[in-house]
């Protein structure tokens, strides 16, 4: 009875820790007084940070950008080749008010982020860009990445193609969302892609193919 018990109490403790490392994210917007020309405009690439932190609303709406879910259909802020969606969108965060530093998946259908790893991993992640200093002083990094073979299953090796045409999109559609947020970023491609799969905790059929530090301007 004594070792039932037990295991009942480990089951509804891991329960409840694997329920915290599931987070939310507030709604975002749809609509704001920024247009589409000024924000074309003023981007910029942003290397300089101020040591403000970013908030989960900001989090939220720059993470809809890259691959929000638009139609209920499944249609996406950013279009996919076949629409099937090869890319995945981790956070590495350090400055994130209210939000634990960590790596973290983000899940386009429930708009929640999933933790991956627990501590600020930043420095590893500027270690891997080649010491790139805005990849560990900006408060967040988020990190794309692609599984070919969801493409080139359909499309042979044009879909490698058509999967960097889309992460252009997408890193495209960040960089515009943060400065509609008044939010400095800039696109990184300088990486070992293995020490990178290494800090996400992914496989070798899960390929970085850009980092965006974003933060507040200093």
């Amino acid at each position: 009875m004594l070792r039932f018990l037990s295991f009942i109490l480990s089951f509804l403790i891991g329960c409840q820790l694997y329920a915290e490392t599931v987070i939310d994210l507030p709604k975002p917007r749809q609509k704001s007084s920024v247009s589409l020309e000024e924000t074309l405009t003023k981007r910029r690439s942003v290397r300089e940070f101020s040591s403000e932190t970013l908030t989960l609303q900001e989090i939220s709406q720059l993470l809809w950008s890259a691959q929000g879910i638009t139609e209920p259909a499944g249609g996406r802020t950013a279009p996919s080749a076949g629409a099937l969606y090869p890319l995945k969108v981790y956070l590495v965060a350090g400055g994130v008010k209210n939000l634990a530093p960590g790596v973290y998946r983000y899940d386009p259908f429930k708009h929640q982020i999933i933790k991956i790893k627990d501590g600020d991993l930043r420095g590893l992640l500027s270690e891997a860009s080649l010491w790139q200093p805005w990849v560990r002083n900006a408060p967040v990094s988020f990190v794309i990445t692609a599984v070919y073979e969801i493409t080139t299953k359909k499309y042979g090796e044009r879909g490698v193609r058509y999967v960097h045409i889309e992460v252009g999109h997408v890193a495209q559609n960040m960089l515009l969302q943060a400065v509609a947020l008044d939010l400095g970023a800039v696109p990184v491609g300088a990486f070992y892609d293995s020490e990178v799969r290494k800090i996400l905790g992914v496989g070798d059929k899960e390929q970085p193919l850009y980092i965006i530090p974003v933060g507040k301007k200093r």
